[in-house]
């Protein structure tokens, strides 16, 4: 801890959408904005992010673009996956040798400190450059490609984590509380490449490549959903 202090300047948000959470929303802020999706204008119907619809985005990424981003985090938890893993920049514009070793290593430092961390499980990268531009107002994306750094996106499980199942307690506080204490062994890991320049990738062993998710793995009883639909999801106005 002490040397990630030394190295980084850190900025924590605890919650980027507290009236919803008060409200009990999944993903939305009181004026029925998915806060994950307001980060760049997408849309010709609306603009995003302003104060009206999003000012909590708003105000974080004015935060941002006054100090600079070297490296980004974004922790959410997943409904369906029971896994602890990983979303990045893939096929964004930004997404380059550079920042699939950065992601690779970082995460294979991650899975070292903490065997919940796995590589292999995950939502898998948009199929083309051209269909990922469409994700550009998401936070990680969005992120990674304004400041040219490493961004993800971190799930944890709402119930249990099959790569250490325990079918009593599940993905418990204790373990999520645990997660973030062997992050700042992961960031104190990957901190000399941030802003390496050259093939500093080199230096990394095969263990530290960069693995392509999928959202298929064997589960009795298991099938991941075609469409979703959430109660907290409405027009602004309404």
């Amino acid at each position: 801890t002490k040397v990630v202090l030394e190295r980084y300047r850190l900025y924590v948000v605890p919650c980027m959408c507290p009236d919803g959470a008060v409200l009990g929303h999944l993903r939305t802020n009181s004026v029925g904005a998915n806060q994950n999706r307001e980060w760049a204008t997408v849309h010709d119907h609306y603009e995003a992010p302003t104060l009206e619809r999003s000012p909590e985005v708003h105000a974080v990424l004015s935060k941002m673009d006054e100090t600079g981003v070297d490296f980004f985090l974004d922790v959410h938890g997943d409904e369906e996956l029971p896994y602890v893993f990983f979303s990045g920049a893939e096929k964004t514009p930004v997404w380059g040798d550079r920042i699939k070793h950065l992601h690779g290593y970082f995460i294979s430092c991650f899975q070292r400190a903490n065997s919940d961390v796995q590589k292999e499980i995950g939502y898998p990268p948009p199929d083309s450059e051209e269909a990922a531009l469409k994700y550009m107002n998401v936070a990680t994306n969005q992120v990674s490609n304004r400041f040219n750094c490493l961004g993800l996106t971190l799930e944890m499980p709402f119930k249990d984590c099959a790569t250490n199942p325990d079918p009593e307690r599940g993905f418990s506080p204790d373990r999520a509380k645990n997660l973030g204490r062997n992050l700042v062994e992961a960031l104190g890991d990957v901190y000399p490449y941030l802003r390496a320049e050259g093939e500093f990738w080199s230096a990394f062993g095969e263990e530290d490549a960069y693995v392509v998710p999928t959202d298929s793995f064997k589960e009795e009883g298991f099938v991941m959903l075609k469409k979703r639909f959430y109660s907290d999801v409405r027009p602004t106005d309404a």
